[in-house]
């Protein structure tokens, strides 16, 4: 039987909201709207592409950080240790990302771009579009994570963890798995981007995110004292 507890959490599960239930719908708006501006506009957004440190945009990891940071406020760090409780969930999340995912996204770009589009594409472009792909799924974007989950009203411990595991093992299965599905013996892994990426998109928001809660705690905790110590004096 289903106890009064469990009923009640799922009652009071939020609902995706307007926005998050059409989230693919303003995700194709804005792609639409940067093509357009982009062909009307080319100046200032050449610009913004050549501000680069080891092929990592910066504007974009500084908006990236907007939409991280509200997520890593909610983490309590004190307690990220019993994240280990949902050692399930880490373990589906780690096993569809490295064992399943670049194998069929490999699948996936033989099967649309070496096959069934291959006529409508350069043929000189074809292998660089499928190890675009293959590069593309064994390197996951860590950073929004963050941002789906905090969408979704996701659990903030648990993203930090399997996010900073994701990362880590990226660091070491990347040129392995990249290497196997390219067929080559060897590959230049691009170590500055790999590193860069993980200390602009996790490190930088999540020292921001701590630094921030803790002003704000500090804020919270002298007006409690002040108005205490005003309601305080009023019986003096």
């Amino acid at each position: 039987m289903t106890s009064v507890t469990e009923i009640s959490r799922r009652r009071a599960a939020p609902a995706l909201g307007t926005f998050e239930r059409y989230l693919t719908l303003w995700v194709a708006l804005c792609i639409i709207a940067g093509i357009v501006l982009g062909r009307l506009l080319p100046a200032p957004f050449h610009g913004l592409g050549r501000m680069t440190a080891a092929e990592v945009n910066i504007p974009v990891a500084v908006l990236i950080w907007l939409m991280i940071v509200p997520m890593l406020l909610k983490v309590d760090f004190g307690a990220l240790h019993r994240v280990a409780e949902q050692w399930r969930g880490i373990a589906v999340t780690v096993g569809i990302n490295w064992l399943v995912k670049p194998f069929s996204m490999a699948l996936l770009g033989w099967l649309f771009i070496g096959w069934l589009l291959r006529p409508w594409l350069p043929a000189g472009q074809i292998d660089s579009y499928i190890a675009g792909l293959i590069i593309l799924a064994a390197a996951p974007c860590t950073a929004m994570v963050f941002v789906w989950s905090n969408l979704t009203g996701g659990e903030p411990n648990f993203t930090l963890t399997q996010v900073a595991l994701n990362d880590t093992i990226m660091v070491f299965a990347f040129a392995p798995i990249v290497g196997l599905l390219l067929g080559l013996s060897s590959i230049t892994v691009p170590w500055a981007t790999l590193l860069l990426s993980v200390v602009l998109y996790i490190v930088v928001p999540v020292v921001v995110a701590q630094l921030c809660g803790d002003h704000c705690l500090r804020a919270v905790a002298r007006r409690h004292w002040r108005r205490r110590s005003g309601h305080c004096s009023l019986f003096l």
